[in-house]
């Protein structure tokens, strides 16, 4: 008797374990964070968050889909809206040691253009940032990478 009674209540358990997780909904857990990027300024500010202190919610949402980033060097690279949303996920929680600042250079009712300036001991990262306005956000379109 105890037996059957045990398995009743795994039974039972089972269900509304099944249950609960079902009233969830297929890909609750996966819902993406949303950030506020409804003006160029928190974009920006978003921006300088994700790339300097590892800021991962709102990644996707951030670069327009024609995304591109320039790093001129020596070796000069291109990256993909793809390549650079990868790399900043894979360093989530990361800080740089660095100073930032960021001044405007041009700014219109739809589109930006930023210098966003990362001083560290040795070098100096400058990074000529375009935002433009798609739909109610504002995105990063481009970004220009220069290193002294």
């Amino acid at each position: 008797m105890r037996t059957l009674v045990k398995t009743f209540a795994a039974a039972a358990l089972i269900a509304v374990s099944t249950f609960a997780m079902a009233a969830e909904g297929p890909g609750a857990k996966a819902t993406k964070a949303s950030v506020n990027l409804s003006t160029a300024d928190f974009a920006l500010a978003h921006y300088v968050a994700v790339t300097t202190e590892g800021e991962s919610a709102g990644v996707e949402q951030l670069f327009a889909e024609d995304f591109s980033q320039k790093i001129q060097s020596s070796n000069a690279q291109s990256n993909s809206r793809t390549g650079v949303v990868k790399l900043l996920k894979k360093q989530k929680g990361e800080k740089l040691n660095c100073t930032v600042s960021t001044d405007i250079l041009e700014e219109s009712s739809d589109y930006m253009v930023a210098k966003v300036t990362l001083k560290f001991d040795n070098f100096t990262k400058t990074d000529l940032v375009t935002l433009e306005r798609v739909g109610n956000d504002w995105k990063v379109s481009k970004s220009i990478n220069s290193y002294k």
